[in-house]
């Protein structure tokens, strides 16, 4: 019998693909409508998704074989719709990190700033935190933490070291420095063997023992690290997949919004949530792991300065290898600054952009969008090259000249493109639209109606409450994909502007503290060692219910002016769901 529960478990992955569908085929079979049909392909990817019996990316294929042999779109548009507008911003922004993490930007930028804030106990969380949090706005979760839990603990062995070793005296180099960052994408949180991503070594048996202070101390700087990663995605567009499913499933469903989710309006409306969210994490990981010993915390009066003098000459020591910066970090810093500006003011709303003065359409919006821009600044770092220009000997053919490499070149590209994650995307995408077209949104608003009588804070504050439960099982971009569509037909049903709950939602689903599991980040500190799951799932709870207040402080407050709550949109008006509704039908305020 044993035998037998192990082959059922070994084939575990074949059985649940060979049997989901047929166990869920009495749903088209018995009620032979589209609205079913499309019931069906959503349920069978949602369950093959938390499971991940298939890679997640494989499962974001299925609409394109189901939607045209149910009847519910053609083949032409399901593809269309795996290569948005929304698509190549994520290509266009993740092209830009790439050239980023390769000449070693995002460490440079780290240990500067780690030098500026110094290293007593409080202000160095604080410090790490304000740097994952920056890079995780524009590159990869997963690279942000891994470059950064070395430098966190190599800094800590030196803080926690014998005063008298001869590390302290002169601040040796500490060899997890030198770990490369890996090519692992935030969202996907298991490889395709099911294994966590191996990152970073387990800690040797011989580091220093730490006194139970120590230990303290050390689980809360690799906490912190891992928190702001995923807090600090949030505050950008592209700083993680979940805000980019947002805007591909507002304009699939609402193509009359005017781009009201952009670069600009994202960060007026999610910046201040991180700043806030960010503080109230390092509030919360201060009392949670150095107590409330706020002078000790401070490093006033005296205490441990030998160690600090040491961590912070290991710092400077490793700032000081990475030598001046290379003309390829001050291209590669040109064009991100250039870029992000392009962004802000293609089409900021509140003022004519560049956009719509340069390039404006009939109706006097910009015809560029936001993954116009991205790509148009990667396609320049494929053509700048990464030295001044001049004549270079090939050390390979002596006597031959060699012309220095690009700052982007495909190979580089082609190793850490998250190309899974864009096929994910275009999956969700193609969800969206199939429910559109099949009348399930219309369906799923229809039995909505009862929730007009609920408040609107307290519908958000509970769905907020669903997605970040739910979120921690599970990606947050297939969460996000998921919930979407469904809480935009809600809204619709009870009058409610579309982004009132779906923006919070969309931020609740970055809300993963809890478990190793619930996101990349989370299980490369938990592999570093020092953590046990009841550490991370303790102060994760907590974490988790701050992060939804501050949402729910974000979208009753400023979330109103940023994106014009106060009225129900005339573009999320629909003949059918929304007769009811009239375009000028104020919100309740709250």
């Amino acid at each position: 019998m044993a035998t037998c529960w192990q082959g059922l478990w070994a084939y575990r992955s074949y059985l649940l693909v060979l049997f989901l569908p047929i166990f869920l085929l009495p749903l088209p079979i018995l009620v032979p409508t589209k609205e079913a049909y499309c019931s069906y392909v959503i349920i069978l990817m949602a369950l093959l998704w938390c499971t991940e019996a298939l890679p997640v990316a494989v499962t974001a294929l299925f609409p394109v074989f189901l939607f045209p042999m149910m009847g519910i779109m053609d083949a032409s548009e399901v593809c269309m719709e795996y290569l948005s507008d929304t698509s190549i911003l994520f290509i266009g922004g993740l092209l830009v990190a790439i050239a980023v993490e390769h000449w070693n930007l995002h460490k440079r930028i780290a240990l500067r700033v780690l030098l500026i804030i110094g290293v007593r106990p409080a202000v160095l969380i604080l410090g790490f935190m304000v740097v994952t949090a920056f890079l995780s706005m524009w590159i990869s979760n997963t690279a942000t933490t891994a470059m950064m839990v070395p430098i966190a603990h190599a800094v800590l062995e030196q803080l926690h070291g014998n005063p008298t070793s001869k590390d302290v005296e002169e601040g040796s180099n500490n060899p997890t420095f030198e770990l490369q960052e890996p090519s692992g994408h935030k969202e996907v949180t298991k490889l395709d063997n099911g294994q966590f991503p191996s990152t970073l070594p387990a800690p040797s048996g011989s580091r220093v023992h730490h006194n139970r202070e120590q230990l303290r101390f050390t689980q809360g700087m690799s906490l912190c690290v891992c928190y702001s990663a995923s807090i600090g995605g949030i505050a950008t567009l592209t700083g993680t997949t979940p805000n980019l499913v947002l805007q591909g499933q507002v304009n699939s469903l609402f193509p009359q919004n005017a781009n009201v989710v952009n670069f600009a309006s994202w960060f007026g409306f999610a910046f201040p949530t991180m700043v806030i969210l960010l503080l109230l994490a390092w509030l919360w990981l201060q009392i949670a792991f150095l107590g409330f010993n706020f002078r000790k915390n401070f490093g006033i009066g005296g205490e441990a300065q030998e160690q600090e003098q040491a961590a912070y000459r290991v710092i400077q020591t490793e700032h000081r290898l990475l030598g001046s910066m290379t003309f390829a970090e001050k291209a590669i810093s040109f064009f991100f600054v250039t870029l992000v500006l392009l962004w802000f003011t293609r089409e900021p709303g509140f003022f004519l952009g560049w956009g719509n003065l340069a390039f404006p359409n009939a109706e006097g919006e910009s015809m560029l969008s936001d993954g116009t821009v991205a790509i148009f600044i990667s396609v320049i770092m494929f053509i700048v090259p990464s030295k001044i220009p001049g004549l270079t000997q090939d050390p390979e053919n002596p006597g031959k000249l060699k012309a220095p490499p690009a700052l982007l070149n495909w190979k580089m590209v082609n190793e850490k493109m998250h190309w899974n994650v864009v096929i994910l995307l275009g999956g969700g995408f193609a969800l969206a639209k199939g429910s559109e077209r099949s009348g399930l949104s219309v369906w799923l608003g229809e039995q909505l109606t009862p929730l007009q009588n609920v408040p609107p804070p307290a519908v958000a504050f509970i769905l907020c409450l669903v997605v970040a439960t739910f979120t921690e099982c599970t990606s947050n971009v297939a969460t996000t994909t998921l919930f979407l569509p469904i809480l935009a037909s809600m809204a619709q049903a009870i009058c409610l502007h579309p982004l009132y709950v779906m923006l919070p939602c969309t931020l609740a689903s970055s809300l993963a503290f809890m478990l190793p599991v619930a996101t990349p980040p989370n299980a490369i500190v938990f592999s570093f060692g020092g953590l046990e799951v009841s550490d991370m799932a303790r102060t994760g709870f907590l974490l988790n219910i701050i992060g939804v207040l501050v949402i729910m402080l974000a979208i009753n407050s400023w979330g109103y002016p940023v994106f014009n709550l106060y009225t129900f949109p005339s573009w999320a008006h629909v003949d059918n769901t929304t007769a009811h509704c009239q375009p000028n039908f104020t919100m309740p305020q709250p």
